[in-house]
């Protein structure tokens, strides 16, 4: 493209974007490279819901820059509710992660502590393990 064919000011934009397509077109290449049953079996549930939501919001987006591309405003389009759907599933499946990654109670670990915690040192002292010990140490 010669830089006589557009304005010298939008010459840094033109290239980021070219960048940008440049680099998605190879993600997307290397994306399909895989067949996709073959990919599923790979990965786990979660894993998969991840890159449905992924690919679902990549198409929209794209989408979204072909309809701007023809003077088509995207705010006024299906596209946009779409977009924000995918959004709204992705923050769920993020919060089903978080909640997976939390750490889990051990109840049985949580009795001892609240057992030990509240029991009377008076009655510890008078176990014969406790007695044996005093005696020795005397």
């Amino acid at each position: 493209m010669a830089t006589e064919d557009y304005p010298m000011e939008i010459h840094e934009y033109l290239a980021a974007f070219h960048d940008s397509v440049a680099t998605v077109d190879e993600m997307l290449n290397k994306m399909m490279s895989v067949p996709r049953s073959e990919l599923l079996q790979k990965i786990d549930p979660m894993e998969q819901a991840k890159l449905d939501l992924v690919s679902a919001y990549t198409l929209n987006s794209l989408f979204w820059v072909y309809l701007t591309t023809q003077g088509v405003n995207p705010k006024e389009h299906a596209v946009k509710d779409e977009l924000e759907r995918i959004r709204s599933y992705m923050n769920r499946v993020k919060e089903i992660a978080d909640r997976k990654k939390a750490a889990r109670l051990d109840k049985g670990a949580a009795q001892r502590f609240i057992k030990h915690a509240l029991c009377d040192p008076k009655d510890e002292e008078d176990t014969p393990a406790k007695k044996q010990s005093k005696t020795k140490h005397k």
